[in-house]
């Protein structure tokens, strides 16, 4: 982590200087600025099965911004990207996560899970059907069908590294992503599963094939947009 803090210190004055001209010679855009977030994200066409950081590229602008200012106001915690982002208007956020979100990414190719048939088979309960005696939704049914994501702030499941999935769910469950700050309904469902549910999902979500584009908000029932109306809204709300 220090190695990383080092590198995104030595070009934060790249990234956060929006307004000022550049002096170096180098062109002033935002796909010059943006270059500190590669470091870690990595380029577009690059793609990493063991990669512990997510792709960003890709992913609905309105997800990539709640992040960036989760991270900057202290809701979520990492301390590179904390640093990175203290400064930084919304605005400039928003332009951020668009350049992001309009960037192609190159998917992983799927890979076979190691499950049992009934690991598979309960995993597609959860997946296609959820579990409501544990007050347990679809999960196709926030990340669209497809598992391709809901615009504009939610998103998909699919093309991910494995490592990846089992630290976001390590982090939902134990509170280490958003800090139990905010209720966020991610969280909630993440703890009442079972570290071999997590397991089985873990494995089985890159086992699928990336297809179709993200689903448009409407795919949202009333009450499943009530319920994650934190992460569709970006706003703090209290119970």
């Amino acid at each position: 982590m220090k190695f990383f803090a080092f590198i995104l210190l030595a070009m934060i004055p790249g990234l956060a200087s929006a307004a000022e001209p550049s002096s170096s010679g180098l062109s002033d855009t935002l796909e010059e600025r943006v270059k500190p977030c590669i470091i870690c994200h990595r380029d577009a066409d690059r793609i990493d099965r063991d990669a512990y950081f997510p792709r960003i590229a890709g992913k609905p602008a309105g997800y990539l911004f709640n992040q960036l200012r989760n991270f900057r106001d202290g809701r979520r915690y990492y301390q590179p990207m904390a640093i990175l982002l203290e400064n930084m208007s919304d605005e400039y956020m928003r332009e951020i996560a668009d350049y992001f979100a309009a960037q192609p990414y190159a998917y992983l190719e799927p890979v076979v899970p190691a499950l049992t048939p009934d690991e598979i088979k309960s995993v597609e309960t959860l997946m296609y059907s959820g579990d409501p005696e544990r007050d347990l939704p679809a999960c196709g049914a926030c990340h669209g069908e497809k598992l391709m994501g809901v615009q504009p702030a939610i998103p998909g499941l699919l093309g991910l590294p494995h490592a990846y999935l089992a630290a976001q769910f390590g982090g939902w469950r134990n509170g280490g992503i958003m800090r139990g700050q905010i209720p966020d309904c991610m969280s909630e469902i993440a703890k009442k599963l079972t570290q071999e549910e997590v397991n089985a999902l873990v494995q089985w979500l890159p086992g699928l094939p990336v297809s179709g584009q993200s689903a448009g908000a409407d795919a949202l029932t009333p009450e499943l947009a009530q319920r994650c109306r934190t992460i569709l809204s970006g706003k703090e709300v209290t119970r």
